[in-house]
């Protein structure tokens, strides 16, 4: 048997294929009666026969109407039609882009003869061999070009034995932790304030563990609580490393969640350009900041500097957690995106709700997306720095500047309880002075 199918729990499958390849069957081995949106069966809905041609456009109509439903719920949506044309799946594609999920084809490219021989013997809607081969050839014209389309992945099944005997593999995506319940501490900004991680773990009750040279390598609670990291882990603090350090162990243990911030992003690019760990980066802008940052972690072993490269480049940019009632974004993310593994999505988890221009101090200037929150999920994140608490919406802000000399601070959930650590010092000037309102200084 070959290897199952790969398709993201969360997507929008597109069947492609003539009339006869068998898209139908595949669909109903595979996938619950509600999953699939049928152009037959909007047919019928529509014209009370599903061989009318004439009523193909508002059946169209209906299987989009319903498919952008289904997305913007969030459910797995199958649309079983011939689509071998590129006009048929642009609108497809368009509707997975609007609901930031992946587009995936599953193209059944058996032989025309099969094809052809059984959409003639179909007893309720037999289909002319003349039919079945010019939309064979219009599937073979567009075959290559999929991908640059707009699919994440193409599958292509070529033989009556390959489409009845591969499985369908349901992925669940890696920001989504529903199972994950906690208890939880969800930490804000740490910004290489290691001293100050480390007292305020104690503080919540974790057990610190250290290696032979007495760096805190874990964090372990013992009524099997776990913290949450809300992201920005290194830059501008003394000790990014070590946080890192910390972090990492934590994470592998079992006793932390962490997502990606903005920092974790530039370091990342930075690392991956200057050939330290693997992948490639981008175009960081290596500022002092994170110079600061790169030569710090320079002086540790290649060993720890491969780690901490795939730790932050294998960051999450949210988590979808305890049912769905917890999402955790470095920036925030307003509940359009909950889930969502988009690029829109990232950027909005990473660098909040932006509108492209620079205030007086040369930051972003930022929409306040919590005002407009009305989402069902409690969103706790980080990212603007502020003196004080408050629950805005159902969400709230953990970043206190502990960098700036303000405050570390946690949100014990789901009590919502807030415990803070005052910073030892002012480790880092901030580009303008924290106020009091919430979100309103850059991170």
């Amino acid at each position: 048997m070959s290897q199952p199918l790969r398709v993201p729990a969360l997507s929008l499958v597109v069947l492609v294929g003539v009339a006869g390849s068998g898209k139908s069957t595949f669909a109903a081995r595979h996938f619950r009666p509600t999953q699939v949106v049928s152009s037959d069966g909007c047919r019928a809905l529509v014209a009370d026969d599903p061989r009318d041609q004439s009523a193909t456009g508002a059946a169209f109509e209906v299987a989009h109407l319903v498919t952008r439903h289904r997305l913007a719920n969030g459910l797995l949506t199958v649309l079983d039609a011939t689509s071998v044309e590129p006009a048929a799946r642009r609108p497809l594609l368009e509707l997975a882009r609007e609901h930031d999920v992946p587009a995936v084809a599953i193209v059944l490219d058996l032989p025309e003869e099969l094809c052809a021989r059984r959409a003639a013997e179909r007893p309720d809607r037999a289909v002319a061999a003349a039919v079945v081969h010019r939309q064979h050839m219009e599937l073979r014209a567009g075959l290559h070009g999929l991908r640059a389309e707009g699919f994440a992945a193409v599958h292509v099944l070529r033989t009556e034995a390959e489409a009845a005997g591969t499985a369908v593999d349901l992925v669940g995506s890696p920001l989504d932790r529903r199972a994950e319940q906690g208890p939880f501490d969800i930490v804000g900004d740490v910004h290489g304030c290691l001293d100050e991680l480390e007292e305020l773990l104690g503080r919540l009750g974790y057990e610190i563990a250290r290696d032979g040279a007495g760096r805190a390598v874990g964090a372990h609670h013992p009524t099997g609580r776990r913290a949450v990291f809300v992201g920005d882990l290194v830059d501008r603090g003394p000790d990014p490393a070590g946080v890192l350090r910390l972090a990492m162990g934590m994470v592998a243990a079992g006793d932390a969640l962490a997502v990606a911030g903005n920092h974790e992003h530039k370091l990342v690019r930075a690392l991956g350009r200057a050939g330290a760990g693997v992948g490639a980066g981008g175009q960081a802008k290596v500022g002092g900041n994170l110079a600061r940052t790169l030569e710090l972690l320079g002086a540790e072993p290649a060993e720890f500097q491969a780690a901490a490269f795939d730790f932050c480049a294998g960051l999450a940019g949210h988590l979808v957690l305890d049912g769905g009632a917890l999402v955790v974004a470095h920036a925030g993310l307003k509940e359009a995106y909950h889930g969502r593994d988009s690029d829109r999505a990232l950027a909005f988890a990473l660098f909040g709700d932006t509108t492209g221009e620079r205030d007086e101090y040369g930051l972003p200037v930022r929409l306040p997306w919590a005002e407009q929150y009305r989402g069902r999920a409690t969103v706790v994140y980080g990212h603007t720095p502020m003196f004080e608490h408050r629950w805005v919406n159902n969400t709230l802000c953990v970043d206190t500047g502990c960098c700036f000399g303000g405050s570390l601070t946690a949100l014990r959930y789901p009590e919502r309880e807030l415990v803070s650590v005052q910073a030892r010092r002012e480790h880092y000037p901030p580009v303008r002075p924290l106020r009091h309102e919430p979100g309103v200084a850059a991170s």
